[in-house]
């Protein structure tokens, strides 16, 4: 019982987290989802391709039932970083479509298993996990680029949160730049205190 538990509430979340990342695209102009905006390249776009990759192998091949689109192999040098950007050709739509139709894929392989039914990741040291390793995994990543995209929006329109009707984004300004100086004041009287 507990383990069904445990399966739902992971793949709750999991839901949740993947539909606050493809939001932080929503009024946002094509090239303000492209467009780099880390010294790395990091683009809203690209988080949203990236996790469709690597959640449809996840959840794919590791337990031996693949993606049935085709997907650069892991292991292939010159794809190495594609999964991170958005060429011109590339549409939002056509991206955020594939991230929903893995969605529909892996949900149809985590219903499908039990939470300690057997995968194989190749490319992991430990390389035999089981779904509940998989679906942590996949909620601690899909988390951590959700988090990206969100300090990533905020910087194009100031907008945080899991969803529209959560968003800070139409918080007073001078709130915000009242807040941005205080913890400014705060770290400088810490760097004076220090050196």
């Amino acid at each position: 019982m507990i383990d069904d538990f445990a399966k739902e509430y992971l793949h709750t979340d999991l839901r949740e987290i993947r539909e606050a990342v493809v939001w932080k695209l929503d009024g946002l102009s094509e090239y303000d989802i492209r467009r780099p905006l880390t010294s790395t390249g990091t683009n809203l776009l690209g988080l949203v391709k990236h996790l469709s990759l690597w959640e449809s192998r996840y959840f794919g091949e590791v337990f031996d039932r693949p993606f049935p689109e085709p997907s650069p192999r892991w292991n292939d040098a010159g794809e190495r970083g594609a999964d991170l950007w958005a060429t011109e050709h590339e549409t939002r739509e056509e991206i955020i479509d594939r991230y929903r139709r893995v969605w529909s894929h892996s949900d149809a392989t985590i219903t499908a298993l039990t939470i300690d039914s057997p995968g194989h990741v190749p490319w992991w040291p430990r390389p035999d996990v089981k779904l509940f390793n998989i679906l942590v995994h996949m909620l601690t990543e899909t988390g951590r680029h959700a988090g990206h995209a969100d300090i990533l929006r905020e910087q194009l329109d100031g907008s945080t949160g899991m969803a529209a009707g959560s968003a800070s984004g139409q918080r007073d300004a001078a709130f915000l730049e009242a807040q941005r100086a205080r913890i400014e004041r705060a770290a400088e009287a810490a760097a004076s205190a220090g050196a």
